[in-house]
């Protein structure tokens, strides 16, 4: 997931005040996408409507089975085009806060969020005259679809083209705007759908997205000298899109993509080369929301469980190192990290880290956080 810092704000409750870089948001509507998705739809708060990018995420935070839970979901609007934020959730088999948003979410209801972050994203520039290409699997097509959008209000000069793999008509997320966009933009938006059920009055590919398939799109999408790769879907499918573009000799620079799982694989290849330091108990500082925190990292624990288990309210939402809601900065001292694809190597060799999977190496660990 590609996320960015974001000016906190006070906002008030009726009863409290909400901590800074949260927001309590009113439900304007609930639209059901698909048999197993819905789309959320907040009313702007009236102080002002929410910054964001397209390309950004929502960490929505609620109460399940008398246990707090947080989970990240990506804006599907463009702060461009659509006068309301809103977040796509897709029913997973087993997932807490999904089926939870699937069954009670309504009209009225109040939710808690993080405030928008999220590095998935792109300047937007008027004059640009650029082909943005997108390629989507299934709940991927989320901040897909708030790119395609902005660029297209804002960029006359630029195209935009989504390869959407699915397994069906039936599974295809946000169908109808996509054909709208079609309409209204005739040839600076290109459609290729890849299905593995395809009936047979749909012009798309048959069966799984393949290099083949990719290549072959590709060939027949607009030819421009300025083309960039946006990627956001299934583990498996962004691998192959990446050696598939890998193996065009498309430069990496020009790609960009978007994981809200980790890998246990690539973690365990991250532990037998980790570096030999060894993780012990060690007393690290976090400085977050004007106030300090001291407090000891066990071995077999993150900074940010530790936080946590203290009572510390510190931001987070996938913790799984690929989200950043928790990044901060390292001031001093030594942090391994178990993972950190949600970080840019810009932003590693600035000091950032993720507390959410990140140790203390040293005695001298401060990390500020916001």
């Amino acid at each position: 997931m590609a996320f960015g810092l974001f000016k906190k704000k006070k906002e008030e409750e009726k009863i409290a005040p909400i901590k800074s870089g949260y927001l309590n948001l009113k439900v304007k509507q609930v639209v059901n996408e698909t048999a197993d998705a819905i789309s959320i739809h907040f009313e702007q708060p009236a102080d002002g409507d929410i910054a964001y990018k397209s390309g950004q995420f929502f960490t929505v935070i609620a109460e399940i089975n008398g246990k707090e839970e947080r989970r990240a979901y990506s804006l599907c609007s463009s702060p461009f085009v659509d006068a309301n934020p809103a977040v796509a959730v897709i029913r997973v088999e087993g997932g807490l806060m999904s089926n939870f948003l699937n069954d009670q979410a309504k009209a009225g209801q109040e939710l808690r969020l993080m405030e928008p972050i999220g590095n998935f994203i792109t300047e937007f520039e008027a004059t640009a005259e650029r082909h943005i290409v997108l390629f989507g699997g299934g709940s991927g097509i989320t901040p897909l679809i708030s790119i395609a959008k902005s660029a297209l209000d804002q960029e006359p000069a630029s195209k935009v083209s989504l390869i959407y793999a699915n397994r069906s008509v039936d599974s295809i997320i946000f169908k109808s705007q996509l054909e709208t966009l079609e309409a209204e933009h005739g040839d600076r938006f290109k459609l290729v759908h890849v299905l593995e059920n395809a009936p047979e009055d749909l012009e798309c590919h048959t069966g799984w997205l393949t290099e083949a398939i990719i290549k072959g799109a590709l060939d027949q999408l607009p030819q421009m000298s300025k083309t960039e790769y946006f990627m956001c879907g299934p583990g498996p499918m962004m691998d192959i899109v990446e050696a598939s573009l890998a193996n065009l000799n498309i430069d990496k620079s020009l790609v960009h993509k978007e994981s809200f799982t980790s890998s246990t694989e690539s973690k365990e290849a991250d532990s037998a080369t980790a570096e030999s330091d060894e993780i012990i108990a060690r007393e690290v500082t976090i400085i977050y929301d004007d106030e300090e925190f001291k407090y000891t990292v066990e071995p077999g624990e993150t900074i940010l469980e530790k936080g946590l288990d203290e009572d510390i309210d510190l931001p987070f939402s996938c913790q799984s190192g690929l989200c950043t809601a928790c990044r901060g900065k390292c001031v001093s001292g030594k942090v391994k990290m178990d993972e950190d694809e949600g970080l840019s190597e810009a932003e590693i060799d600035e000091g950032y880290v993720l507390p959410c999977v990140g140790h203390p190496l040293t005695d001298d660990v401060v990390i500020e956080i916001g």
